[in-house]
């Protein structure tokens, strides 16, 4: 008689600012209906990377399962991505660009089919500086209003819009980035520069429209436009990136970019300071996230 499966959950319980007693019901629910073990984590912001890695070599898990948004799935990848282990994302965070770009469903009978029993694919990720991006990163004003909202009181859209208004009126100046990739160098004025592994932010927005995330490739998506009117139609999803004079698109496997004064920099969401250069390689097929079924 074969031994039951066992499940790792780890919860976010503050991603997204929502409660997730009814998503974690859900899916013990669930659990229990398969015949599954579920072993479950709940996140504190001390030391999840090393508990997870403990009961990952504890228990050994067939899949673990993470409700959260993109910087909770972030911190898996981070801890046990390397682990041949299959990733089941259950969005609940105030960004889920990531489940965006996976086609998740919203509804969570389905996406709990997907993160128990889907296919799965082996997923790139980006090495930027030593940390590991698997979504969308960049420099300027993004990161600028990711800063601002990380040090608000409100949060989820409202908090999200408020902030957008006060990035965008209280802009920094352009910076100089200089772009060494695939042999060439590019200078720019920017207001903008995307590293992207995806295609699209949480919002929806499309940055990267031929982002793939298991190509072996990652974009450097340049928004050289100065103008404010232009930055705040890209970041709302009205001006399309194809074809744009003002955005340049450059597919690589590594990269060095440097800027002529630190600029804020953002990680799948997370703010991380100022930097003034960025060192970049890809890391293909890094970790095994579960994705809808083909028919």
């Amino acid at each position: 008689m074969s031994s039951q499966k066992e499940f790792l959950i780890v919860v976010n319980p503050i991603a997204g600012g929502n409660d997730k007693t009814d998503l974690l019901e859900a899916v013990r629910e669930y659990a229990d209906k398969e015949n599954i073990s579920l072993i479950e984590y709940e996140t504190t912001g001390e030391n999840d990377e090393e508990e997870i890695k403990k009961l990952y070599t504890k228990h050994k898990p067939e899949r673990v399962l993470v409700a959260g948004g993109d910087g909770s799935v972030k911190m898996i990848a981070e801890a046990i991505g390397h682990e041949d282990v299959v990733i089941g994302v259950l969005p609940a965070g105030s960004a889920n660009g990531l489940s965006v770009d996976l086609n998740l469903p919203s509804d969570v009978s389905q996406n709990l089919e997907i993160a128990f029993h889907g296919n799965f694919m082996q997923m790139d990720m980006v090495n930027i500086n030593g940390k590991k991006s698997l979504h969308l990163s960049d420099i300027g004003v993004n990161a600028e209003l990711i800063r601002n909202y990380e040090g608000s009181n409100i949060r989820g859209k409202l908090g999200y819009v408020l902030q957008a208004f006060n990035t965008l009126t209280e802009l920094q100046d352009p910076f100089h980035a200089i772009i060494e990739a695939n042999g060439n160098t590019l200078e720019t004025e920017a207001r903008m520069i995307v590293i992207a592994n995806t295609k699209r932010y949480g919002t929806g927005v499309t940055i990267n429209p031929i982002g793939k995330m298991d190509d072996g490739k990652f974009e450097i998506v340049i928004l050289k436009s100065l103008d404010l009117i232009f930055i705040t139609k890209v970041l709302a999803g009205k001006m399309p990136i194809e074809s744009n004079k003002d955005v340049e698109i450059i597919s690589t496997e590594d990269a060095l970019i440097t800027t002529d004064v630190p600029v804020c920099f953002q990680i799948d969401g997370e703010f991380c300071g100022e930097i003034d250069r960025l060192d970049i390689k890809i890391l293909h097929k890094q970790m095994k996230i579960a994705v809808p079924k083909t028919t």
